[in-house]
């Protein structure tokens, strides 16, 4: 196992970004997008109108790919859900300790695992070790506690922002491009950045730059993933930095989902929501998403931090408006024809604290298979959710929660288990390895953890497999 605690000696920085630096292959937020086939959620009014012109290189690579959501290993449209609830015992192995409050989980084609710590950097796990990659220079410190303290500070240094999102370029390590989301300090706001670094240079703070900047943020709601899709576009979950009229607003990226190429171009297929709006935005109306997933016949699915309670499980379409913050008891979506219904409103006595996801397709752990796998930050467990098309058989409700109600999205029925109930404590990521195995990340030295956490060992990067 390796100690995060003895990176300090060999840390590498980002280049120092103005946060005026031209923005790389980045369109204004009036650039018109352009209508072809996309990463599923196809409702929605397409454009027909050519993107900004913008190169498909970075650093001198040529970032651009494949955009056929067919081509896809996983895309599968026959797929079908499993009928028999998850399997009630889970093991798990820690991989890495003493990890500092770790975010986000992105694997290279070639097995490298990047890891991101909120307070500022980015590591490589590779054959057993753990070995610094860079550390943005303009992101805060989002502070953290002690492993083994034990005091519940809630409120570290830097709220929830810090380094977050990690994405690998879909064909890394040709090219060796890693995308990172992180927040940053001017002297009047703060905001949030996708920023991108070439993983195989001597120096990585000699290779860097901004693939999007300036999007809105504050101590809280900061959203912060980074997920390739099947189409290979790139998905970028905003928070509504505490701004609940900026989820609205498709002139800000603020409270949306954005959708955009490799090199930073708004997505072929992302809606038309108007002359003042950012092309970039495929989804718009939410609160602070934090994890998003693909089912095999290219479904976008989003998790969602709600307000006491309330977090969300949403099927995400092109041009939907989600809500936020007009919208979220539950029956205020029988009346709000213009905003699209949940998969999952946990509603106020169940609080999962959603974060990171996958769709889980391995066979590491068959019982979980074919099943939406969400971190639970505040409910310490891992979420469950298996989703299945209306008409079709859905698993034993049993010990969990089936939502098939008429304020839930009509063409879905959503069945929930939790599992692992604070046996790791906060569960921030759940990510699948290209071995088909299943890892999480632990948030557990943010200061919000509860009973035995963290402990000595936090935070740790663990495998999850079947207890037999």
């Amino acid at each position: 196992m390796s100690d995060g605690s003895e990176l300090g000696a060999s840390r590498r920085r980002f280049l120092a970004l103005a946060s005026g630096a031209a923005l790389a292959g980045c369109s204004s937020p009036g650039a018109p997008s352009s209508g072809s086939p996309s990463d599923g959620g196809t409702d929605g009014n397409q454009s027909t109108t050519s993107p900004t012109a913008g190169g498909a290189e970075l650093l001198g690579y040529d970032v651009a790919v494949d955009h056929d959501e067919t081509a896809w290993d996983g895309y599968d449209t026959e797929w079908s859900p499993p009928t028999d609830a998850p399997p009630t015992e889970l093991s798990t192995e820690r991989l890495v300790e003493n990890l500092e409050v770790p975010w986000d989980l992105s694997f290279g084609t070639d097995g490298t695992l990047f890891i991101t710590e909120r307070v500022g950097r980015v590591l490589a796990f590779e054959d057993g070790e753990v070995r610094p990659i860079a550390e943005p220079d303009a992101a805060i410190d989002a502070g953290s506690v002690e492993a083994g303290a034990e005091e519940n500070s809630w409120y570290v240094q830097g709220g929830e922002g810090g380094t977050l999102g990690v994405a690998a370029h879909p064909s890394y390590p040709e090219p060796p491009i890693v995308y990172v989301y992180y927040t940053y300090r001017t002297e009047d706001a703060r905001f949030n950045r996708v920023a991108y670094v070439d993983a195989s240079a001597d120096d990585p703070a000699d290779a860097t730059g901004v693939l999007i900047d300036e999007i809105p943020a504050d101590s809280y709601h900061n959203g912060g993933r980074l997920e390739f899709g099947p189409a290979n576009y790139l998905w970028v979950t905003c928070g509504d930095s505490l701004e609940g009229s900026l989820a609205q607003d498709t002139s800000s990226p603020a409270g949306s989902i954005l959708r955009v190429t490799p090199a930073g171009e708004p997505a072929p297929g992302n809606p038309d929501l108007g002359a003042d709006a950012d092309p970039r935005i495929f989804s718009y109306g939410h609160r602070n998403p934090q994890g998003v997933v693909w089912l095999p016949d290219g479904t976008p699915i989003a998790t969602e931090h709600g307000p006491t309670g309330r977090d969300e499980v949403n099927r995400l379409v092109a041009g939907g408006n989600y809500g936020w913050p007009d919208v979220r008891q539950r029956d205020e979506y029988l009346d709000a024809d213009d905003v699209r219904k949940p998969l999952v409103n946990t509603g106020e006595s169940d609080n999962w604290a959603p974060s990171g996801a996958v769709f889980y397709t391995g066979d590491a752990v068959p019982g979980l298979r074919n099943r939406v796998l969400v971190g639970g930050l505040i409910s310490q467990r891992l979420n469950v959710a298996t989703v299945t098309p209306a008409g079709a058989e859905a698993p034993p409700v049993g010990d969990g929660v089936r939502y098939d109600q008429e304020w839930t999205d009509p063409d879905y029925v959503t069945t929930a288990h939790h599992r692992l109930a604070d046996e790791l404590g906060r569960i921030r990521h759940v990510e699948q390895g290209p071995d088909g195995a299943l890892y999480a990340i632990t948030s557990n030295r943010d200061g919000r953890a509860k009973g035995e956490f963290p402990t000595e060992r936090d935070d740790v990067l663990v495998r999850i497999s079947s207890a037999e």
